[in-house]
């Protein structure tokens, strides 16, 4: 049938470090929204899903944790070595897509707002995440000459968010796509490989594969986030470096893309003893 949702071969669990407010923007402004916004996505296999609560479990009795969720925040450094090197040994891939905002202070989308839409600003760095990691998966399944392979999308809920606006918002894409009117053209949403019926909101404490998703996505958020009360460290950004996604045998600009590019616009705040973003990317192996 030709309405009939389809079967998921993969599923990519997304979540968030920052917030995407914008009015005022720290440190331009003493008291003000997070300078990063972090969106990043743990893909796997369908088949994998009943192995992902298994896979927490044994993360967490490795790095000595009793908590009943796994969560960056709530670990120690030397968890957070144990952990991530764990995760760099699973069938997985990651994404990052990392927006420094103090560009963006101030700026609104009149036009998206008076179509009701208040969270432009999330929506369009999630379609910059989606874009990489909905082209993954086509490259992927082109790889193995097959044909339907559709990704689930499982987001980590917050409740600031509408989930069925930014659903709508892709769908408009999807539209602007098949017609050619695409503003952004130098990617684009791979729409072979994604149905918006596959996406929905799950809750952090009952998703592992959330909780894999969120220590992904807080590691590069504190290699990047030098502002108090983030301890800026990239040490554990870099130890995923096995599992990011590469094009052209890098992960610079798809498994980890920074915003605004060139990256050298965004003029992040430095931090004692900073290197280049160069030290938390590099290449990982295929699926």
């Amino acid at each position: 049938m030709a309405n009939q949702i389809p079967e998921p071969y993969y599923v990519a669990y997304i979540d968030e470090a920052g917030d995407p407010g914008l009015k005022k923007v720290r440190p331009i402004d003493d008291v003000g929204a997070t300078e990063w916004l972090c969106l990043g996505a743990v893909l796997i296999k369908v088949k994998y899903e009943p192995e992902v609560n298994n896979w927490v479990r044994a993360i967490l009795s490795k790095a000595g944790s009793n908590r009943a969720d796994l969560h960056y925040r709530h670990l120690s450094a030397s968890q957070k070595r144990i952990a991530l090197g764990e995760i760099a040994q699973l069938p997985l891939r990651g994404f990052v897509l990392a927006s420094n905002k103090k560009n963006m202070r101030g700026h609104r989308n009149e036009r998206a707002e008076r179509a009701g839409a208040q969270q432009w600003f999330y929506n369009y760095c999630l379609r910059l995440l989606l874009e990489r990691v909905t082209d993954f998966c086509y490259q992927h399944a082109a790889k193995e000459h097959a044909k339907d392979r559709f990704v689930k999308i499982l987001y980590s809920e917050r409740s600031i968010h509408s989930y069925a606006q930014t659903a709508a918002y892709h769908e408009l894409l999807k539209m602007q796509a098949r017609a050619g009117a695409l503003v952004l053209t130098k990617r684009r949403i791979m729409w072979e490989v994604l149905d918006w019926r596959l996406a929905q909101p799950v809750s952090h404490s009952a998703s592992p594969g959330a909780q894999l998703a969120d220590l992904v996505t807080s590691a590069f958020y504190q290699a990047v986030d030098t502002l108090p009360p983030t301890k800026w460290n990239n040490e554990f950004a870099r130890l995923l470096k096995p599992i990011m996604a590469t094009e052209s045998g890098s992960s610079m600009g798809y498994g980890v893309a920074l915003q605004p590019t060139p990256t050298w616009k965004a003029k992040p705040t430095p931090s004692k003893g900073r290197s280049s973003s160069s030290t938390v990317i590099g290449s990982g192996r295929d699926t």
